[in-house]
């Protein structure tokens, strides 16, 4: 399988997850000039106040180089999400007043065997950590 439906998997595992937790998901793989946003999703606490989220999500194979992909989360990929985020609030204004952060998810995959018949398909997945507002960047 390519390292391009590995992610894409570990991004509808944290979907599912974000889901089953109460968010909402706005928009998926969300693109333009700057960058891609993996996951935007939306969270209305007890007191109606709403929260958006654009989350980083990072699948690795156990033992990788960076660090789970903590690593890959560089100021410079802060900086092109933040630049993503502002065109998504410009796309749709409805939404700026809303707290926004920046989460990131670590998930971690492998193989499995054809006898293991606790997972289905080729790839058992697990959320190593969910990060809520991973890093601080200012929208206006």
């Amino acid at each position: 399988m390519s390292h391009l439906n590995i992610a894409n998997l570990g991004e509808d595992f944290v979907a599912q997850w974000l889901q089953s937790t109460g968010w909402i998901i706005l928009h998926r793989q969300f693109s333009c000039r700057w960058g891609e946003i993996d996951i935007i999703a939306q969270h209305t606490r007890n007191n109606q106040e709403s929260i958006l989220a654009f989350v980083e999500v990072k699948t690795r194979s156990p033992g990788n180089w960076d660090d789970g992909g903590r690593g890959a989360i560089t100021l410079k990929k802060q900086a092109k999400i933040e630049r993503t985020a502002k065109i998504f609030l410009a796309k749709y204004p409805d939404k700026a007043e809303y707290i926004c952060r920046f989460d990131v998810a670590i998930v971690a995959y492998q193989g499995i065997s054809q006898q293991d018949h606790a997972a289905i398909g080729e790839y058992k997945f697990q959320l190593q950590e969910y990060i809520p507002a991973a890093f601080d960047c200012l929208i206006y």
